[in-house]
């Protein structure tokens, strides 16, 4: 008599079996038509999950009802390429890892809605499924309110070139307060992988690492199509390149960036790698409490010593961000590796001409001039008076070890023709960017407003 569990198990390891021979076809069926993929689509494995009905990825593993997948397999292979791919995709773009602390059901919509629109604008034959007027529409619409464009008109030049971000479409949606009916069709219009796994990784260092190397394969698939160059096959991939390139634009890594002004100097502080332990250990176990050689009671480190804080406080430059940006830059010199037990930062307000200059010593001189900050200034914009007092207090004596000045503005207003002994850098908002007669000697930090206010929530 046949035993009845053994030949359920069977079967199912035939439906595993066969799931797992579909999935390795989309693999391949997408590297044929898409070179750059191949990394990105190497780093998941396949695994059946018999109580899901449906996909989730964990970053890892891509998890599949095999009942949903044989299902989905009947209406075509084009249908599997994509949810293999949007699957793909939202490892690709770290969504699984940047929610913070957003909604998750409308951030969730987000990133459906913005990986469909890099699949839709992708002319492939082996993952091309006609778009619905819905999608049509509600693209249309996000690119307009993201340009500011109220009309009801045809799109026009500026709404084509707006890239669609999983955070550009969250503030959209959540400023446009669309209907619960109006949510529901689009949940089910743009709902293709199930989203229960993201954020459940219980070591936060395995996390990291495995978003680490997302960021990695997403950089390596830029520099692969931008390689292609003027080829024929990569005009097909434009939305997907145009996604990249401003996923893949620097973050905003002010700890990093304030580096560039550090100093080496020698700092009070026992510098356990400047010696050998082994002869440290011998002496105590030879003579009991004598180590042979100590550590050094200096050690050599590179951090800020001389630092000077421009702030734009000309009409165009709003107090809100000004106020951000000081709040960014505590964060940053709270932290005691940053910089020296002493420190000297002038603090200067200028429009037109120098409006205050507040010396701080420590990041507690950093907090308490915040909470009392006003701004100083309303007139024009004008970055040479700030210069000439800086040199002036070069001269002086007062800055001798100035490193670096960096200078928080809108970009617009007459620049210095010289460059100065120092370095340079001019932090813009990227809406508020102008490149005009921007200097060649100076630094540039362009910053994405969303994410400069998603750091400060």
């Amino acid at each position: 008599m046949e035993n009845p569990t053994r030949q359920r198990q069977l079967e199912e390891l035939d439906q595993v079996e066969l799931c797992t021979r579909i999935l390795y076809q989309a693999r391949n069926e997408l590297y044929v038509n898409m070179h750059f993929l191949d990394v990105s689509l190497s780093s998941l494995g396949f695994e059946a999950d018999w109580n899901r009905n449906g996909m989730a990825c964990d970053g890892a593993v891509i998890y599949y009802g095999p009942g949903f997948l044989l299902g989905l397999y009947k209406k075509g292979r084009a249908v599997v390429n994509r949810y293999y791919l949007h699957t793909l995709f939202h490892c690709l773009f770290c969504h699984l890892y940047t929610r913070k602390g957003r909604e998750k059901k409308m951030w969730d919509l987000a990133c459906d809605i913005v990986m469909e629109s890099v699949l839709d604008g992708m002319y492939e034959k082996c993952i091309h499924v006609p778009q619905s007027p819905l999608r049509r529409e509600m693209y249309l619409r996000l690119r307009r309110f993201l340009t500011g464009n109220k009309n009801t008109g045809a799109s026009n030049e500026e709404e084509r070139k707006v890239v669609l971000t999983a955070e550009r479409v969250y503030h959209a949606l959540m400023e446009m307060e669309l209907p619960k009916r109006r949510m529901e069709q689009l949940e089910a219009e743009f709902h293709v992988d199930d989203h229960d796994l993201w954020e459940q990784e219980p070591d936060p260092s395995a996390a990291m690492t495995r978003q680490n190397q997302w960021n990695d394969n997403r950089e390596r698939m830029q520099t692969q199509m931008e390689t292609m160059g003027a080829e024929e096959e990569s005009e097909n991939e434009q939305s997907l390149l145009d996604s990249i390139q401003v996923e893949n634009e620097e973050r905003y890594d002010y700890r990093q960036f304030l580096k560039k002004f550090a100093v080496l100097r020698e700092e009070m502080q026992t510098d356990p790698d400047s010696f050998d332990q082994a002869f440290y250990t011998y002496g105590l176990s030879l003579y009991g409490n004598m180590p042979l050689i100590e550590p050094l009671e200096t050690r050599e480190v590179q951090r800020i010593q001389q630092f000077v804080i421009v702030i734009d406080t000309s009409m165009s430059c709003s107090g809100e961000l000004v106020q951000r940006f000081l709040e960014e830059t505590y964060d940053v010199l709270s932290q005691s590796e940053t910089y020296f037990r002493k420190v000297q930062i002038h603090v200067i307000q200028c429009d037109d001409k120098v409006q205050s200059d507040v010396i701080l010593t420590c990041a507690d001189d950093l907090k308490a001039y915040m909470e009392h900050f006003q701004i100083k200034g309303y007139g024009g914009t004008d970055f040479r008076p700030a210069f000439e007092y800086v040199n002036t207090l070069k001269v002086t004596g007062q800055l001798n070890g100035l490193k670096g000045l960096i200078y928080f503005t809108d970009g617009k207003g007459i620049y210095p023709v010289a460059a100065p002994t120092y370095d340079v850098a001019f932090v813009f908002i990227k809406e508020r960017f102008s490149e005009e007669d921007f200097p060649a000697w100076a630094m540039r930090v362009v910053l994405d407003e969303e994410t400069f206010n998603e750091r400060r929530q």
